[in-house]
């Protein structure tokens, strides 16, 4: 490969970092059941000792994001704990999620909920996360609401907006410092009729009502077929309103797929649209990037670091787009020149380049083959298999 599109993509992978979330690496399932791994994690230490594998193993995973019913049921009082966990890891908590909907309470709505109580009850669990991101330096509130309404005629639509710009409002006027509000959206499920933050047009509102530290979320998985997202990510870094992404890939909706899976080339498209506008604005996007996946047949780890992989290989594609050749082909409406600007960087092989950046960063050329060739997975599957033993043991003790 040539020097100059070996350094463009050295300087690309120098940046580029991307969050783990830590409900990735615990057992998950469909809402029809769960299919149980033996190496899954349970308690917060091994989703750390999981998340720090593919950090070392990739040089580009230095923070987890924390779900704060799954990782910190006491709430900022949990912090010393969840900061001894990311220490003996080698990485960092990162974005906090709150939980707006597990609770039973929340059969009807959280910040929607046409019960007052219940809302200010979704509010003072915003308020608990937030505290918990104080304690922790974590910087950005990651909210995501499964509220919404399955039949016309049964929940007033535009109260149940004004009820969102309060709640939000309150929960974004709790932040100090940098931290943010990230606004997430979703078209539907588990909502069927309406969904109170459907689209990005409409988190975009609502990040606007709650105050100048809110911004949207994307979710790749959370569109309709065919949507173009990186139109959405265009409009959304023209209106300075880009947060951060939940990377997944989907064949039908939010399937959860490992990124790039099925179609590599949306997510190349969206990481050109981010750096085009950094090469146009001169400026840097301040967008986080994080892993939004939950993997029931693959394992674990192993599904996170091809993620992890795919996602550094498309990157580095979308830093070989030749700007200065594509601009002058659209100010020409030259449409098959502007394209092809695309598709040659999109063909290009960027893994030897790829090894050679790993090789200078003391990590290995194939993290996966790496992580299998360690004895990692091996030794977790019998210390929690064990531990579940115990436990059952334990259990059946009291009968």
């Amino acid at each position: 490969m040539h020097d100059n599109l070996t350094q463009q993509i050295f300087g690309a992978l120098d940046r580029f970092r991307i969050e783990l979330p830590s409900w990735g690496f615990a057992d998950t399932g469909t809402r029809f059941g769960v299919f149980r791994q033996p190496a899954a994690a349970v308690t917060l230490d091994e989703k750390f000792a999981d998340a720090g594998q593919i950090h070392a193993l990739t040089g580009a995973c230095p923070t987890v994001a924390l779900h704060v019913q799954w990782d910190l049921p006491g709430g900022a009082a949990d912090a010393p704990a969840v900061e001894r966990a990311a220490t003996a890891a080698g990485v960092r908590p990162g974005a906090i999620n709150p939980n707006f909907f597990q609770d039973q309470a929340y059969k009807s709505g959280s910040l929607g909920n046409p019960d007052p109580a219940i809302r200010a009850r979704a509010v003072r669990h915003g308020l608990d996360s937030i505290a918990a991101m104080h304690a922790l330096g974590s910087r950005d509130l990651s909210c995501w609401f499964a509220d919404g309404s399955n039949y016309p005629g049964s929940a007033s639509i535009r109260a149940r907006k004004h009820w969102f710009d309060e709640g939000l409002r309150a929960l974004h006027d709790a932040l100090a410092g940098d931290q943010r509000l990230l606004v997430e959206y979703k078209p539907f499920e588990p909502a069927f009729y309406h969904t109170d933050i459907g689209d990005w047009g409409m988190a975009l509102l609502f990040a606007r009502a709650a105050g100048p530290r809110a911004r949207v979320l994307v979710d790749t998985g959370h569109h309709y077929q065919g949507q173009n997202i990186e139109q959405i990510v265009a409009w959304l870094l023209a209106e300075d309103m880009l947060g951060g992404f939940h990377f997944n890939d989907r064949r039908y909706a939010d399937d959860d797929l490992t990124m790039g899976s099925i179609d590599p080339y949306q997510a190349f498209r969206i990481f050109h649209e981010i750096r085009f506008f950094e090469w146009d604005t001169g400026t840097t996007a301040d967008i986080a990037y994080m892993v939004d996946q939950s993997h029931n047949l693959k394992g674990k780890i192993e599904a996170m670091i091809q993620t992890v992989v795919t996602a550094q290989a498309l990157y580095a594609k979308a830093a070989l787009v030749d700007l200065d050749t594509l601009v002058r082909a659209q100010a020409a409406a030259d449409i098959v020149r502007a394209e092809t600007c695309l598709q040659d960087a999109f063909a290009i092989d960027v893994r030897p380049a790829i090894r050679e950046w790993r090789r200078s960063h003391g990590l290995p050329d194939d993290p996966l083959d790496a992580f299998r060739q360690s004895g990692y997975l091996a030794r977790i599957t019998r210390e929690r298999a064990e531990r579940r033993d115990v436990a059952s043991a334990s259990l059946g003790s009291g009968f």
